[in-house]
């Protein structure tokens, strides 16, 4: 009787390189070091300081190319040629993150329409243009149609499935870039391109450091979470590392809560 062979699924990104926008804190700089500790180069996008990002992925033995960007007010010009020189300094691009997203809080009837244009430009404008950028570098597929071409992976919200408070420019932008994400998965995918999300819960973060402070808010949330904490930014490290690697080759326009049950409860 023959015995049969394990099947392992491949979440090596030895020989990869990834980008990650908003790499210098925060859930930006974990994913990164998280694909770094799979086997990536690192490319890593900031607009005002990157941390300890490069060192961290450094100390894992893999390169860090950081680099200085304001993607909300890139040109088309400027985002192709940041894939370019990317792809020249590395030997290659196989992986977006689109991780960067700014919040502006203030109840509906007082939202500006400097906080609306900002938000959304900066969380769903400039992901889009740079995921075009990315797709059109990529090279042609194989002759056999098989594999890979390259990995896009967004950063959604529990305010993609929600509706929230004080959120309204934020709430929008991550709604549309859960729809964004499974229109690009229905066009690309035929190309050899996987579009998927991640959808954090609420995670100890800057951005979630007012809430965390005001007692009564933190306690609600709390309340609410199975996992019975807040999530840490290493907490996504392993759900971006399987929608980078091979084992997600079969995986197209899907949304992946790391929330610690939230959307269960």
């Amino acid at each position: 009787m023959s015995r049969a062979t394990p099947v392992t699924a491949d979440l090596s990104l030895t020989g990869r390189v990834a980008m990650v926008t908003g790499a210098g804190t925060g859930i930006g700089r974990a994913i990164a070091v998280g694909l770094a500790g799979a086997g990536a180069d690192v490319v890593g996008l900031y607009r005002t300081h990157q941390g300890d990002t490069e060192g961290q992925v450094a100390a894992l033995g893999r390169r860090y190319l950081g680099v200085r960007c304001d993607l909300a007010v890139a040109g088309e010009a400027d985002l192709a040629a940041l894939v370019r020189d990317a792809r020249e300094e590395l030997g290659g691009l196989d992986v977006l993150v689109n991780n960067a997203g700014i919040i502006r809080r203030s109840p509906a009837l007082e939202h500006s329409r400097e906080d609306w244009d900002a938000v959304l430009e900066t969380n769903l404008g400039a992901g889009f243009r740079l995921s075009q950028a990315f797709a059109r570098a990529l090279p042609e597929r194989t002759a056999d149609g098989r594999g890979s071409r390259g990995k896009i992976i967004n950063i959604a919200s529990m305010l993609s499935f929600q509706g929230g408070i004080s959120t309204a420019a934020y709430t929008a932008s991550k709604s549309a870039l859960l729809g964004v994400t499974r229109l690009l998965a229905n066009e690309w995918a035929p190309l050899g391109i996987n579009v998927n999300a991640i959808a954090p819960g609420y995670v100890e973060t800057e951005a979630t450091e007012a809430l965390r402070a005001d007692r009564d808010r933190s306690e609600a949330i709390l309340g609410r979470i199975p996992a019975g904490r807040w999530g840490r930014p290493d907490d996504l490290q392993g759900a971006a590392v399987l929608l980078a690697s091979a084992a997600s080759d079969y995986i197209h326009g899907a949304v992946l809560p790391v929330d610690g049950g939230w959307l269960a409860r």
